[in-house]
């Protein structure tokens, strides 16, 4: 008797330790049901932001085509009048934006700023203005001595000229020493590629010393207004350039996010599916079994 009362005493922990068979595989049942809700509201949430995306491209790819036509004009001038003798303080402009969520986009301008550096002749205390501050925050880790000025809040929509005169005119007033200029953008080939690419804008005193300018006669404040309208005339085109990548990068980055969230909801059913196919068919099986003990 006492045998059986110490026994009773020492099993009843282990018998309630012990849980019950099917337990675990229904906690399993359970994350997987959940994982499959949150996945799903992911792949809503993508869907809905390539939708808005492709709105916006086309919108984007209007204003690309006539923001063209201001880089088209700078460059016939700087073709016919080209600097000589530039010196090796060049200031970079990168052309970013603030939101993520769209590829490699930001990146892409990073690594080409980081790339001029090398392998170009240049001031390696060349100063650098960023617009937009992702691509802020990614010079910042290496180049952080060469950031002179930041802006942000531009393209939140299509960016205008008056934006684009803003920047620059805020450029020419921090007065920067450098010697030329230099724009960081992504180039837009088509609605899935794009590339980065720098466009060289010439200064006041470079076209004031250029042979093309040298031929006329004319007063200082020509080539500094010139310089100035060149300027935004070349910020406005790659502002608008950029801005149609990024567009174009967010949707493609939603439209596979969206078909990874497809993929990996139906990895995720079959699993479910699988694993209440088991758990009804233990259940099964114990009932079979208490009915053939009877």
């Amino acid at each position: 008797m006492l045998a059986r009362t110490a026994f009773a005493r020492v099993a009843q922990p282990n018998m309630a330790r012990a849980a019950p068979a099917g337990a675990r595989s229904m906690a399993t049942l359970r994350e997987i049901e959940m994982r499959l809700k949150s996945v799903r509201n992911i792949e809503k949430i993508t869907k809905s932001m390539k939708v808005i995306a492709s709105t916006k491209l086309n919108k984007a790819q209007r204003a690309l085509q006539a923001g063209k036509e201001y880089g088209i004009a700078n460059s016939e001038v700087f073709q016919h009048a080209p600097a000589e003798n530039v010196g090796k303080r060049k200031l970079f402009i990168v052309i970013s934006s603030d939101k993520g969520m769209c590829g490699g986009i930001h990146s892409s301008v990073s690594k080409a700023t980081r790339r001029a550096f090398k392998e170009q002749d240049i001031d390696p205390a060349s100063p650098i203005a960023v617009v937009g501050d992702k691509s802020k925050s990614q010079l910042s880790r290496v180049l952080s001595r060469n950031l002179v000025i930041t802006f942000n809040q531009i393209g939140r929509d299509v960016p205008t000229f008056a934006d684009a005169a803003g920047v620059a005119d805020l450029i020419i007033k921090s007065n920067i020493e450098h010697d030329s200029i230099s724009i960081v953008h992504n180039k837009f080939i088509s609605a899935l590629s794009y590339e980065s690419t720098i466009v060289e804008v010439e200064t006041a005193e470079a076209l004031k010393e250029s042979p093309g300018f040298k031929a006329y006669e004319m007063e200082e404040e020509v080539t500094k207004d010139l310089a100035e309208f060149a300027l935004a005339n070349a910020l406005y085109a790659a502002l608008v350039e950029a801005h149609a990548c990024e567009i174009s990068a967010r949707r493609n980055a939603m439209d596979n996010a969206s078909k990874n969230a497809g993929d990996m909801i139906a990895n995720l059913q079959l699993k479910y599916n699988r694993g209440r196919q088991a758990a009804i068919t233990n259940e099964l099986v114990d009932i079979i079994t208490g009915a053939s003990a009877l």
